[in-house]
């Protein structure tokens, strides 16, 4: 596969994101209350650790970090929400992994089913493409920051299992999810800023598309990432 499209992708993405800051606050909001259901103690919680360190990295306040971890240990009164993973298929029979926190499990199925049809998608089954993704932690660093010999050394001795360069000089590193913590303060105590770091659901395959097709997909994508109930969209497809 060549790599060529993946690190525009990964700048397009991030751009987007960006520019939905707001939401991006909702999302990682949540995540927090979800991961703090298993205890309010980042140092024995994993998963509060890596959604603490998105808040951070999205500017979240202190305080309404505070309140997050408070509402879903259950220390302070809040909404309670449940996660819900719905798969299917988007433009071009590229497979759609859709990760919801909701307080409304009807409204939200609703919505994703009605977000996928009008933009030329369907809902499936559960399990019908989770096989074609793998969970794990995934860096990208940008064409020409650092050598793949430099990043390949700090990263597998740290843990990571696989390093990939793209045809323009990006460097992505794949690693376990439980790794993904030793291997990101790795980089950092080596003074090596990824573009891109965070625990994922890589496509095994990808569907590329092109033109018209490529736009309906981000369209599609678009559409569910403002959906406040979306935790997480991951697809096959990369849009040239």
């Amino acid at each position: 596969m060549a790599g060529h499209s993946k690190w525009a992708n990964i700048q397009h993405r991030k751009g987007r994101q960006d520019a939905k800051r707001s939401n991006l606050w909702t999302k990682v909001v949540r995540e927090i209350m979800v991961a703090a259901r298993n205890g309010a103690d980042p140092d024995t919680n994993s998963r509060l650790r890596l959604a603490l360190l998105k808040a951070r990295s999205a500017n979240v306040p202190k305080d309404t970090i505070k309140n997050a971890i408070l509402k879903g240990s259950g220390q302070l009164e809040g909404v309670s929400y449940e996660e819900i993973r719905y798969e299917g298929y988007g433009i071009g029979g590229a497979a759609v992994m859709i990760d919801t926190a909701t307080d409304n499990r009807t409204r939200t199925v609703a919505d994703v089913r009605h977000i996928l049809s009008k933009n030329g998608g369907n809902l499936g089954t559960d399990g019908c493409v989770s096989f074609m993704f793998k969970h794990c932690g995934q860096f990208f660093f940008a064409p020409g920051v650092t050598t793949e010999e430099v990043v390949m050394d700090v990263a597998l001795e740290a843990g990571a299992e696989d390093v990939i360069v793209d045809d323009e000089g990006g460097i992505e590193v794949i690693c376990e999810p439980n790794a993904f913590e030793d291997v990101n303060t790795a980089f950092e105590a080596a003074g090596l800023k990824p573009e891109m770091a965070e625990v994922t659901m890589k496509a095994l395959n990808e569907t590329e598309l092109t033109g018209e097709d490529a736009e309906r997909m981000q369209r599609l994508i678009d559409a569910l990432e403002d959906l406040d109930d979306v935790q997480q969209v991951y697809t096959t497809a990369v849009m040239d």
